[in-house]
């Protein structure tokens, strides 16, 4: 076997009340694609953050070419030849797509002035790569998360890194958009350089990955070759215990509707197609999941947030809840009617950093934990106690800063949040991003209950498998027209490639 490029040994990484990692040892191979796996909170992107100078370690050493490192920050971890492409996005809003690929790296011409042009035509050719669409100008706020995505993975490529470390890059990226991306790791390998991995899909994993190094609950499990290993094996070791079958999920007998759709024609000003959504129609009832399908910019997302009241309220069409005609002009308004929304970027819409845990939680029902016309912290952590529990959040305690958390347990506290608000339509917008095998099959099965007490679910995710495994029916989209409707009888991912695609 050939010496490691990097050798991780002993490592141990302490926050206050968690200790992240303990005793982690770690060896990577030149040349390879290492897969990291773990639960959410396991320690995979802490072991990274370290390995790329995000933090220090409390304990244990690090060899890079066999020459001890300790990194004080990014900036040397840059310059010894080692990028991270961060699950959460690091990019500033504001600014345009080349200038946040050369964010802190900025050319400049002999005058000492920025070489905009230079930045530009390398990050044309970074993002054709790619095969990403996106011009280098563009406000990179303007973009969805998974263009975004594709930036950050740009940003990462163009320190032509000898080590890259790859945390969950393909969570908000379609399939056509995460076949690229493989393509784009193919050349990279062949160029010798080595990748490490993480990545909650299996299919994924076993597909690309040389081997696979499993942490559960901060510690390492084992690390093994794909060939002597499986799918089923893997998660196992994740999460210490089999995981069930989601597939079996038994079939549900939803009721009469609670929402319905009709002829929703969303416009889009300035584009050439002219509108997002077009002549969209759908029946939700209660008791069932509505899956919702379709490739990056089909208008999933738009979907929910028209019937949210969160997008451009110039829409025309009618959509009908308990029968009754609605208009919401504000997201609060639809909560108020018993609809509740969980946005598919956590980071940016979903969660208050500067909050604890049961504040996150509680956010949206703080009238319940009033006493005396102010919020009582008693009654704010026996008002969240619940949901917190349901959705089983790992958490040192309530009042845990909820940045500390990792990032499936976040998405669990914002699906808790909008739990205690007792909406009768769920709107989950792609809801397990980011979210590990374990976390997952806990989650499904929080949907499925929610479902059979009566709940309606509206489901867009990038994962087909999921949908399959969720709905009761699925609908596909289209550069925002609906293609099919699909009973769970009908639905194969074969069929609903076919409708996304125009095939």
């Amino acid at each position: 076997m050939a010496e490691p490029v990097i050798s991780m040994q002993g490592i141990t990484k302490r926050f206050p009340g968690v200790v992240a990692l303990d005793n982690v040892s770690l060896d990577v191979l030149p040349g390879e694609l290492l897969a990291i796996c773990g639960e959410n909170g396991a320690g995979k992107s802490t072991l990274m953050k370290i390995l790329s100078g995000v933090y220090q370690p409390d304990a244990g050493s690090m060899t890079l070419a066999g020459e001890t490192v300790r990194f004080a920050n990014t900036r040397a971890a840059e310059e010894a030849g080692i990028a991270i492409i961060h699950q959460e996005l690091a990019l500033v809003d504001d600014l345009p797509v080349l200038a946040n690929v050369f964010l802190g790296r900025e050319r400049r011409n002999r005058f000492g002035l920025l070489d905009e042009r230079s930045m530009a035509r390398e990050t044309a050719r970074l993002l054709e790569t790619l095969e990403c669409g996106v011009s280098p100008s563009v406000r990179t706020g303007s973009l969805r998360v998974g263009d975004q995505q594709l930036i950050e993975i740009a940003k990462a490529l163009s320190l032509d890194a000898r080590i890259l470390v790859m945390d969950e890059p393909t969570s908000a990226l379609t399939e056509s958009e995460s076949a690229r991306l493989e393509r784009v790791i193919a050349s990279l390998l062949a160029r010798g350089t080595t990748i490490l991995y993480i990545s909650h899909k299996m299919e994924e994993v076993f597909r690309l990955a040389d081997r696979i190094t499993v942490l559960r609950d901060g510690q390492t499990v084992r690390t093994l070759t794909k060939e002597e290993t499986s799918p089923r094996e893997i998660t196992s070791l994740m999460v210490g215990r089999d995981i069930d079958d989601a597939s079996a999920m038994p079939a549900r007998s939803p009721a009469e509707p609670v929402l319905e759709v009709k002829g929703l024609h969303l416009p889009w000003p300035g584009h050439v197609r002219g509108y997002r959504l077009d002549d969209v129609s759908l029946q939700l009832r209660r008791g069932e999941v509505l899956g919702v399908a379709g490739l990056m910019g089909a208008g999933r997302t738009e979907l929910l947030e028209t019937i949210f009241g969160a997008s451009d309220p110039t829409w025309r069409g009618e959509i009908r809840l308990r029968g009754q005609s609605v208009r919401f002009a504000h997201p609060s308004e639809a909560c108020a009617a018993g609809i509740a929304m969980v946005t598919e970027d956590r980071k940016r819409l979903g969660l208050f950093p500067d909050f604890d845990v049961a504040a996150n939680v509680s956010l949206s029902s703080l009238e319940r934990a009033r006493r005396g016309g102010l919020v009582s912290r008693k009654a704010e952590e026996e008002l969240v106690a619940e949901p917190i529990r349901a959705t089983g959040v790992k958490t040192p305690g309530p009042h845990a800063a909820i940045t500390g958390l990792s990032g499936g347990n976040q998405q669990k506290c914002i699906i808790g949040r909008w739990l205690l608000t007792q909406p009768e339509v769920l709107l989950l917008d792609d809801p397990t991003r980011g979210i590990d095998v374990g976390a997952k099959a806990e989650l499904y099965a929080l949907i499925d209950r929610l479902c059979r007490e009566g709940l309606g679910v509206i489901l867009t995710s990038s994962e087909l498998p999921e949908l399959l495994t969720l709905s009761d029916r699925v609908i596909v989209l289209a550069e925002g027209r609906l293609t099919a409707e699909l009973s769970r009888s009908e639905a194969t991912e074969q069929r609903i490639m076919e409708a996304a695609t125009g095939g």
